[in-house]
């Protein structure tokens, strides 16, 4: 018996410390991106990890461009002279200068903090834009429900590109700032993807407000207000952050679409992909390459990481998913312990008998009960 305690103590102890590190850290396993992780496996764990990479570069990228680009966007000149048009790759230009002179790098990483910043700023409007349309359309329903879904349906319907550049046109009014540039090129994509948000929200809210729960919070006296901000909008809003992450690689591209045909920003007032590509078509029949590989790779690299981000939350999004996942562990666990008792009751983990010349347990007991 001792040796029985002897041995069941380590293993209760053992048991005792995944319990206690869980409960430290439990807090930054329940985060949202750390959940996702946890839940993915095999391929579905690669792409969410590659995604999340890819995206954390670009936006310390964007945070830190001041501080990695040698030179400002729109400098042309040092106190030494000017940089000079079309240079090649050199150790004072790591990726060459542009057609119109400018430090391929500098733009290339303060291209990276527009596209960061539009991308905010666009996303923050059409998510406050489409719920609020959303929630009260879903709730309140009738005429104003049947007016704004129509409106939504005939927006949506709309090529989101030419929507984007007719609300730049609109929008811009010939600003050439920086922020004047960038939120109304922020705001044409605002446009495009209100429609989304909205169609979302309110399939949500048609849905949640003939819960049991809605019923309850009426019969107890609750007002509209409360009943749509305390518990329609808590249970319509999970399915967001797929929408955001696939919305903000659509809005990379809508940004660059809308540069490369001259409709985005000035690049005397910030750096921006799409203009930089469309500069450098002329220089690649020249064989000037330099120019145009680095704002295209730049585009490619954040758009496939975020799309890489939304997929793959989308698909862990899936009940099916997560049942094979903890189908998987539960496995794991049963088969562990079926090894452990087998190997206690002396037979072989596959069900065979143990194998000649090992003591079976019960004709030890036979024996010593025929010697007494």
């Amino acid at each position: 018996m001792a040796e029985i305690s002897s041995t069941v103590e380590p293993a209760g102890s053992a048991a005792a410390a995944p319990e206690h590190v869980s409960g430290r850290w439990g807090w930054f396993k329940r985060l949202p991106v750390v959940r996702q992780v946890r839940q993915s496996v095999g391929l579905q764990r690669g792409m969410l990890v590659t995604g999340l990479v890819l995206t954390g570069l670009f936006v310390l990228t964007a945070v830190l461009a001041p501080v990695l680009a040698p030179y400002d966007a729109s400098q042309l000149r040092t106190p030494d002279g000017a940089f000079g048009a079309q240079q090649p790759p050199s150790a004072e230009h790591l990726l060459g200068t542009t057609v119109g002179g400018y430090d391929v790098l500098s733009r290339v990483i303060f291209g990276a903090r527009t596209a960061l910043l539009v991308v905010i700023v666009a996303i923050l409007a059409s998510i406050v834009i489409g719920v609020v349309l959303g929630l009260v359309s879903g709730y309140f329903g009738g005429w104003l429900d049947r007016v704004l879904v129509v409106v939504a349906d005939a927006i949506y319907a709309f090529p989101s590109l030419l929507l984007a550049i007719l609300a730049a046109i609109v929008i811009s009014g010939g600003q050439s700032t920086m922020w004047g540039g960038i939120l109304a090129t922020a705001l044409s994509i605002t446009v495009v993807f209100v429609p989304q948000y909205f169609r979302v929200v309110r399939a949500e809210v048609v849905r949640v407000k003939n819960e049991a729960f809605v019923d309850s919070a009426r019969v107890l006296g609750s007002g509209h207000w409360r009943i749509m901000t305390r518990h329609v909008l808590r249970n319509s809003t999970r399915t967001l952050p797929l929408i955001v992450t696939l919305n903000a690689s659509e809005a990379i591209l809508t940004l660059a679409g809308l540069g490369f045909l001259g409709f985005g920003i000035e690049p005397t007032a910030a750096a921006e992909w799409g203009y930089d590509l469309q500069r450098s078509i002329s220089d690649v029949t020249s064989g000037i390459w330099w120019t145009a590989l680095f704002p295209g790779l730049a585009i490619v690299i954040v758009a496939l990481g975020m799309t890489l981000v939304g997929e793959s939350l989308n698909d862990l999004a899936d009940p099916r998913l997560r049942s094979r996942t903890r189908s998987k562990q539960v496995g794991g666990a049963v088969a562990q312990t079926s090894v452990a008792t087998s190997v206690a009751s002396g037979v072989d983990p596959v069900g065979t008998p143990p194998a000649a010349g090992t003591p079976d347990p019960a004709d030890t007991t036979d024996r010593r009960e025929e010697d007494r």
